[in-house]
């Protein structure tokens, strides 16, 4: 079964992940076979140290812009709550500036560290565990809930359908696209194993309504639901 990211999506949890694997991974050391001043350990210990602080003052900053917000909208329209209240906007401590530099691509150097990691000979999956580097099971969709959808644009004279897998790679293959060319009857236009489509029929003269619908299908078996018919006026 596949594993869903172990990467948090929110910053927060991002930085959280940084800052565990750096304070436990030196006791996986001897296991690993690696030390502190192993190059990758390095530059993920500074990563996660520079990326909390950026965090920290982007988040004291956002808050101080709020308060500097309701500052001035107290001073501008008044505070029936403290109509005599002094009205001042916080400055943030300049104290806060962030001393570890590093260069942009924390989160793709922490990726490349962690397979580099995984990919040490000496390396198990309870030490994934312990540093939280080893995502959940995924829990595979419904199949009677799968369900594409069908965006449509016209460009270079033909028509583009920027369908994706909407995070079903793996549990479905393809996907059966039928189209109506104005005749109230759907036929098939292709099957499709690879997200995007362009429909290569020359438009009509004059423009007519052209409708798209379509399936997912898995080991060429429909399955899911069909996606909400989608129309678009070509020529």
């Amino acid at each position: 079964m596949s594993k869903q990211d172990f990467l948090p999506k929110d910053d927060t949890g991002k930085a959280a992940l940084f800052l565990h694997v750096r304070a436990n991974l030196p006791s996986h050391f001897p296991a690993l076979g690696i030390v502190a001043g192993t190059p990758q350990v390095v530059t993920q210990a500074t990563d996660a140290l520079a990326f909390e602080q950026m965090l920290l003052l982007q988040q004291t900053l956002t808050a101080a812009g709020k308060e500097a917000t309701n500052a001035k909208n107290r001073l501008r329209d008044g505070d029936p709550l403290a109509p005599d209240g002094i009205v001042a906007i916080p400055i943030p401590d300049v104290s806060l500036t962030p001393q570890i530099v590093v260069t942009p691509g924390v989160v793709p150097r922490f990726r490349a560290f962690v397979r580099w990691l995984k990919a040490l000979p000496a390396y198990a999956d309870a030490i994934g565990l312990a540093l939280r580097v080893v995502g959940d099971e995924a829990t595979p969709a419904d199949p009677a809930l799968m369900r594409p959808v069908l965006p449509l644009t016209l460009a270079g004279g033909r028509v583009e359908i920027a369908w994706r897998w909407e995070g079903l790679a793996g549990q479905v293959d393809a996907l059966e696209i039928q189209v109506d060319r104005g005749a109230g009857v759907f036929t098939l236009l292709t099957i499709d194993t690879r997200p995007g489509y362009v429909d290569t029929e020359p438009l009509p003269t004059p423009p007519a309504k052209w409708r798209y619908q379509a399936i997912f299908r898995k080991d060429d078996q429909r399955v899911g639901q069909w996606s909400d018919v989608a129309e678009i006026n070509a020529g």
